[in-house]
């Protein structure tokens, strides 16, 4: 097979359609011995660093919370975006689908003899001049410990997917590795490549490569091969939020000593502030006290108002993240002899009835939930909807209340006592849904409130502070993992023009259970025999054409099903400083990919 010839490299239909990516106190931990930030690297003459760091401090507004910054370990956008300021992979997407080397010497090809003809093998050359931000040498020791650390079952890594295809990694000398696949693969870039494959320290890590992988210092102390490492950690106002305490915080990165660019980066430090809500958000913007805003999910009167001050610039950008319905097909209310609820011990009564889920979905006035995003999304029909060509023709969720009442009422599903509340067997038709806080997030909540309790299904409204919602399932139980309640909102997406890992959310055998900590991906424990077939059969199939077709029968049969309700097709809107340059947002990359050659 002729890799070059099936856009493994380049992806070339996408690159008109893609502009963007995405949709107190100091820490207790005690870090390890840090780089001083104002040594320069031995080896670069200092005249040739004479514009890095000559910018001031560049002020990043997350009101969702980072909680770690370890990529291995990040439950969330937010966590992975906290650490790509320090680590890196070894290659990434740019806006027009070519695979940019970083850490690598050249990208594979099978004219450079890297990438096998029959796709059972990658190799990579590593660039031979990078240094950990403390001094250390980066070398492919570090890589084969990321995939050892990424794929030990006893870690938990929220990366693992991107590795299930790998047999083996071998180091075939101190600057190349070779990937081995347990299959023919035609996504050989999945591992080590994009967010999911930062290559993070053997000598920072190896003594937490399991169960206590959750304490090591540097999940939040990154020292990284990037331009910047984690200086200091703070958590500061702790608010108390639907019965959870929420911690913001603020990060703060210097400058790598070693960097391999002696004139980059720019700005002297890197602060990611953390939480609040995107009321105060805005509200920076507009008085232009921040540098970047991520994630500008507001109304678009709020967008005119920040941008009236002419201190920042909203950029919109297509991305690949469906903002959705997520639908829960274990029982949330029953509990196992653990304590675990939404077990598949005990299925939904009545979510795993195709037909109540149908009338669900058609009961929803999407199209006008859609317009409330301004030209922060469109109405979508499919979950899978970027790349172009992965997103089905044939996919439609017609609004329809009257026949979604009449379904009801053909499943047997009445109200009997005149309650305004369906019934069967015994069963009373009511749902918990949650999300996060977020002012267009609960005004889809509400809207879908009215509408499910127009055809007699009762909705309780919970919402969850983002920095909980999506973050770790630790001492709490409201993480859209555990997803304790019977639908839940939020956007997600492919993190690479391949989507083998973001499609795997549905597969039998990855279902979050708390027996795996809840990382594997599958959170609503949907399982369909025939999905998993059409997934089996894509990751084998070298063939382009074929594996696109698959994973648009694959869309087809979750909508068709459906298995997940998904609302509008994500415009990313981040509010970026009117004097800020440099940056070159890549929708298969978290936006500080290229935080490097960002300057004033």
């Amino acid at each position: 097979m002729d890799v070059s010839k099936t856009r493994m490299i380049k992806i070339i239909s996408i690159a008109l359609a893609m502009l963007i990516f995405m949709t107190g106190c100091a820490s207790n931990a005690d870090p390890l011995p840090s780089p001083q930030p104002t040594a320069p690297a031995t080896d670069v003459p200092t005249e040739e660093a004479a514009t890095q760091g000559q910018g001031e401090k560049l002020i990043l507004l997350y009101f969702q919370a980072p909680t770690t910054a370890n990529p291995h370990l990040s439950p969330g956008t937010k966590d992975l975006s906290a650490s790509r300021i320090a680590y890196e992979p070894l290659a990434s997407f740019d806006i027009d689908g070519n695979l940019v080397p970083i850490l690598a010497a050249e990208v594979p090809s099978v004219e450079n003899g890297g990438v096998a003809e029959d796709g059972t093998s990658v190799t990579w050359k590593l660039r031979e001049d990078i240094k950990w931000a403390d001094g250390e040498t980066f070398t492919a020791d570090d890589v084969l410990f990321t995939y050892q650390y990424a794929t030990n079952p006893d870690v938990q890594a929220t990366s693992a997917l991107a590795y299930s295809d790998v047999e083996n990694v071998e180091k075939l000398d101190d600057y190349t590795v070779k990937i081995n696949f347990n299959k023919p693969t035609a996504a050989w870039y999945s591992a080590f490549v994009g967010p999911f494959g930062m290559i993070i320290p053997q000598h920072l890590f190896q003594d937490y490569n399991g169960e206590n992988a959750a304490d090591a210092p540097n999940n939040l102390m990154a020292v990284g091969t990037g331009p910047y490492y984690v200086s200091e950690w703070r958590n500061e106002d702790v608010l108390l939020i639907g019965g959870n305490a929420v911690s913001t915080n603020k990060i703060i990165y210097d400058i790598n000593p070693h960097y391999r660019e002696s004139d980059k980066p720019y700005f002297s430090q890197v602060e990611v502030r953390g939480g609040g809500d995107l009321d105060l958000a805005v509200q920076a913007g507009k008085e232009g006290t921040v540098d970047f805003i991520f994630n500008l999910a507001v109304t678009p009167d709020k967008i005119e108002d920040m941008e009236s001050t002419g201190h920042t610039i909203v950029a919109t950008y297509v991305t690949p993240f469906t903002e959705r319905i997520m639908i829960n097909f274990s029982d949330p209310d029953k509990e196992t002899d653990e304590g675990e609820r939404s077990s598949t011990q005990f299925p939904h009564p009545f979510l795993t009835d195709k037909v109540v889920r149908e009338a669900i979905a058609i009961a929803i006035d999407r199209e006008l939930i859609a317009e409330w995003y301004g030209n922060g999304g469109v109405i979508v029909n499919n979950i899978l909807a970027q790349p172009p060509y992965f997103a089905s023709s044939e996919t439609s969720i017609e609004y329809n209340p009257e026949r979604a009442a009449s379904l009801l009422e053909e499943a047997g599903w009445v109200d009997e006592d005149g309650d305004g509340i369906r019934e069967k067997d015994g069963v009373e038709m009511r749902l918990v849904f949650q999300t996060s806080i977020q002012a267009l997030r609960q005004q889809t909540q509400e809207q879908v409130k009215k509408d499910l309790e127009a055809i007699g299904i009762a909705v309780e409204l919970k919402q969850i502070d983002s920095s909980i919602f999506f973050g770790p399932p630790t001492d709490t139980v409201d993480t859209r993992r555990q997803f304790y309640a019977d639908l839940e909102e939020f956007a997600f997406s492919n993190k690479s023009p391949d989507p083998t890992a973001y499609m795997a959310g549905w597969t039998c055998d990855n279902i979050a259970q708390k027996e795996n900590d809840w990382s594997l991906p599958n959170w609503s424990r949907y399982c369909n025999p025939e999905f998993d077939t059409l997934f089996n059969q894509a990751s084998t199939e070298l063939d382009p054409d074929k594996r696109a077709e698959l994973f648009v029968k694959m869309n087809e049969v979750l909508i068709n099903d459906f298995g997940v309700i998904p609302l509008v097709n994500i415009q990313f809107q981040a509010g970026m400083n009117a004097d800020l340059k440099g940056y070159n947002l890549t929708p298969w990359d978290v936006d500080l990919w290229d935080i490097a050659n960002w300057y004033k």
